[in-house]
């Protein structure tokens, strides 16, 4: 039976006690020897943690028993050791970084598509571009079919690479756990998209909700285990020190 649980969550929303916030997290963390990081910035917060069940449930009651955190949801997975070597706790400009300063995430937001909305979509062969927000070196590890890559080495890179999109159907975007989503999505309404939507919870919450249906791969994530399947198990999958894509016997893109 698996004894480590996983969780990954965001929030938008301005926060003034960033000091108080990551001095009483730090205690409660390190208390309960939960590994991982959390992100805080005047526009919120970003967490992923590892540790033992009964801690990161007493950690989620902490946290969400704050009113500015009451409504924050988790994407949880399971393994048998922790997922991150160490704990960080970081006051940061942005929680995820995008240097876009007319993107405003803690005032609005996209509509969201959940994973049982997008599968049917794609059921019925309905007419859009699915965006995988990602940087390039994820996307290798597994996407969506027909999911159009744009080959971004870091995700501030987006707001370039986006003016490339044409505007003549719905963008349905998505990304790990769905906080890219998030700020590139109110990107692409303010370049003049009519129509965006945002995947909910991202593919973490689709491979729980559908499983591996439309998907081919893996799915990246920024931890110990590299890469999870569509049962969020981790896959074992190496990664190349060099290009940061799958290694498998070959790493073809850094021979190339």
């Amino acid at each position: 039976m698996t004894s480590i649980i996983n969780i990954a969550g965001y929030k938008f929303i301005i926060l003034d006690n960033l000091v108080a916030l990551k001095t009483e997290f730090s205690a409660f963390c390190r208390e309960n020897d939960l590994t991982g990081t959390v992100l805080l910035s005047v526009e919120g917060i970003n967490l992923n943690l590892s540790g033992e069940v009964a801690k990161i449930i007493s950690f989620k009651k902490h946290l969400l028993a704050k009113t500015a955190f009451s409504d924050m949801t988790f994407r949880e997975s399971y393994s048998q050791t922790v997922s991150f070597k160490r704990l960080k706790i970081k006051i940061k400009p942005e929680i995820i970084t995008f240097k876009n300063k007319a993107i405003r995430a803690h005032e609005a937001s996209a509509p969201r598509l959940s994973p049982a909305e997008l599968k049917q979509w794609l059921d019925e062969n309905k007419e859009m571009t699915l965006l995988d927000t990602r940087n390039d070196f994820e996307v290798r590890f597994g996407t969506f079919k027909q999911a159009i890559n744009l080959k971004i080495a870091d995700f501030t890179e987006f707001n370039k690479a986006a003016t490339s999109l044409k505007k003549d159907k719905p963008i349905v975007m998505f990304c790990t756990g769905g906080i890219r989503c998030e700020k590139a999505s109110l990107h692409l309404l303010n370049l003049g998209h009519k129509e965006v939507y945002q995947l909910d919870g991202g593919i973490l919450n689709y491979f729980k909700e559908i499983g591996e249906e439309y998907y081919q791969g893996d799915c990246f994530v920024f931890d110990e285990r590299i890469a999870l399947d569509a049962k969020l198990q981790s896959t074992k999958t190496k990664q190349c020190t060099r290009c940061f894509g799958p290694l498998t016997t070959v790493c073809t893109t850094c021979l190339s």
